[in-house]
């Protein structure tokens, strides 16, 4: 007589042990504050790249234009405009004013800038 044994096709996986590590209330407390200062730490060194010169910067130099009835900012920027760029020249009025549209009042000052050529 013969025996005839058969081998699983696959060997089940052993589960690895389990472990039962838990932070109490203080080690929670304790790696997150941990945390922070690494955190702090690292945006302290990045932040100490950013340096200022000991000069004070010399100020565009600009006229003040006051708006007639009538007047848009293209005409005012246009007038001033020697190279043609109307539209840089609208820009910087817009930032140097703190422009938040094109809209002018009458009466309204204008800084505008002092293009030399």
């Amino acid at each position: 007589m013969s025996t005839l044994s058969l081998a699983p096709a696959f060997a089940p996986l052993a589960r690895p042990a389990r472990t039962t590590v838990r932070l109490t209330r203080r080690g929670r407390l304790t790696v997150f504050m941990l945390s922070l200062l690494v955190a702090l730490t690292a945006a302290f060194v990045l932040a100490g790249g950013a340096v200022g010169t000991g000069e004070a910067g010399q100020p565009a130099p600009t006229e003040i234009v006051q708006v007639a009835p009538g007047d848009t900012l293209w005409g005012i920027a246009s007038d001033i405009a020697t190279d043609g760029d109307v539209r840089g020249v609208m820009n910087e009025i817009e930032r140097l004013n703190a422009l938040e549209s094109t809209g002018l009042a009458a009466g309204q000052k204008l800084r505008v800038p002092v293009l030399t050529d």
